[in-house]
């Protein structure tokens, strides 16, 4: 009986907005109930519950119609109509966001407004992008001034934000929809690269897909094989960090590889290198160490007997699932425990990979409460570019641009952090006021008889470090525990 109701309310949810937005046209020409259903045959895709895909069908009624939210909590209950109101306060905040790098002193409350409505529930924002990406999909209905934009403020704010959410499709599509619109040139210069290099490399490929497919037959294992194109704005980030050379870019294409477990990822890892030469750092392990947004996968560049240079990435179907539609994935595979969640408030027993949005709801509580946030950490922990880091073990750790190296050792471990009294990045002594680069080798010293300092408080910018930091500090003996606070408190107002 479930079943059947579920889709009457959300065909209902299709004849009241319908009925909203008659006779309201898009810039396109399009009857506006064009825009909402496909807002909700994007979250459909993307295996979203039922009260997020009604809430998608019924974003903008409140905003630009005479619906008001009173109507659908009674129409469709509470939970629809906070997700409406999210989305509407969400549409509010970006409306007023002029120039989000600079927090100029009229974007700043519009942007604490955007914080609180992604704070509230995150399924708002799941809608917002599908509704972004729709408008990207139409965009050139709009005069060139408001395409780019749209298009400069999808690539700054809600691309990361759709990569933080492990969303690798969407990350993509938005990505390069909002690239063409803010470099057209480069757009298609990088486009006509990418297609000439795939065809260069299409019969290389092709042998070496046949080689592997038929070790992996050798070896019983049950494998699917398909080629991976990296899409046109990873390229023009990745030539950036390289000087333009494109001799350096050694992912153009991949090959993926997707199997029953995590025991056969590892086994065919072994088998492409009894096959080829591996290269060396080239080794990622992802699964054993997870990327911050949660994304599983094994890597591993390799040289093959003709000399050419192919990427591997090695993944079970539930992975691949997750890296392709990441936190809807989430909901699709544990929509009970974290819809569930949602709607309850127990943020904390979130899945692991998704913790960070815990971060971001305490945000938005004391927001709520009128307390000071420092939104350039905060920009830091939810918007910039991570780094990834290695031990000498070959590890790999990601954190945000700017880390330093007490961030590193308190990932690592609180003991390290602890004990801190010197470091080794790339083999060379250094200090720990070095920022950590792309690619870096760190090598925590450490001392039995070091203990931590309140001074290292400026020279961390984690959240995690300073948590543990701090914690360590407030343990100390009773007579250097008051010292210890006076001084963490000046460093703070300095």
């Amino acid at each position: 009986m479930a079943k059947e109701r579920e889709p009457e309310r959300v065909k209902r949810a299709v004849e009241v907005a319908r009925a909203a937005h008659e006779g309201q046209l898009r810039k396109t020409g399009e009857p506006y109930i064009v825009h909402p259903l496909a807002v909700k045959k994007i979250l459909e895709e993307w295996g979203m519950d039922e009260d997020t895909i009604i809430a998608g069908i019924l974003h903008d009624t409140v905003e630009d119609t005479e619906l008001t939210l009173e109507d659908i909590k009674k129409e469709f209950g509470e939970p629809v109509a906070f997700l409406v109101d999210g989305v509407t306060k969400l549409s509010t905040a970006r409306n007023g966001m002029r120039d989000i790098d600079t927090y100029l002193p009229a974007t700043k409350d519009n942007f604490l407004r955007l914080m609180i409505a992604l704070g509230d529930d995150i399924r708002v924002l799941i809608i917002k992008l599908a509704d972004r990406l729709h408008n990207l999909r139409t965009l050139s209905a709009l005069p060139p001034d408001k395409q780019k934009k749209i298009a400069k403020e999808t690539l700054e704010v809600f691309a990361p934000l759709a990569d933080r959410l492990n969303m690798g499709l969407l990350r993509v599509e938005l990505a390069d929809l909002s690239f063409k619109y803010v470099d057209p040139r480069r757009f298609e210069e990088l486009k006509n690269l990418i297609t000439k290099y795939n065809k260069s490399a299409e019969k290389t490929l092709a042998k070496i897909r046949e080689e592997v497919a038929a070790a992996l037959k050798k070896e019983k294992i049950r494998f699917e094989i398909s080629g991976r194109v990296k899409s046109v704005y990873s390229l023009h980030k990745k030539l950036a960090k390289h000087n333009q050379n494109i001799n350096e870019i050694y992912d153009l294409t991949a090959l993926r590889i997707i199997v029953d477990d995590i025991t056969d990822c590892y086994l065919v890892l072994g088998v492409i290198h009894s096959l080829y030469t591996p290269m060396e750092g080239r080794i990622k392990d992802y699964i054993a160490m997870p990327k911050q947004n949660g994304y599983r996968s094994l890597h591993t560049t390799v040289i093959t007997k003709d000399k050419h240079i192919v990427e591997f990435q090695i993944r079970t179907r539930e992975m691949h699932e997750y890296a392709e539609r990441g936190l809807a994935a989430s909901f699709y595979y544990n929509e009970q425990k974290v819809t569930e969640n949602y709607k309850k408030g127990k943020i904390e027993h979130l899945p692991t990979n998704l913790l960070w949005i815990t971060e971001l709801q305490n945000t938005a509580a004391k927001l709520r409460e009128g307390k000071k946030v420092d939104l350039k950490k905060l920009k830091i922990n939810l918007f910039a570019d991570k780094i990834f880091v290695y031990t000498p073990k070959g590890d790999i750790l990601d954190l945000p641009k700017g880390a330093l190296p007490l961030d590193f050792a308190y990932k690592l471990h609180s003991e390290i952090g602890d004990h801190v009294v010197g470091v080794k990045i790339n083999g060379k002594m250094s200090n720990l006021n070095k920022k950590l680069e792309q690619g870096d080798i760190v090598e925590i010293l450490t001392s039995k008889n070091q203990t931590p300092k309140s001074s290292w408080l400026d020279r961390i910018i984690t959240s995690h470090a300073r948590t543990k930091l701090m914690r360590a500090l407030r343990i100390k003996p009773p007579e250097e525990r008051v010292t210890t606070i006076k001084k963490a408190s000046k460093t703070k107002k300095k």
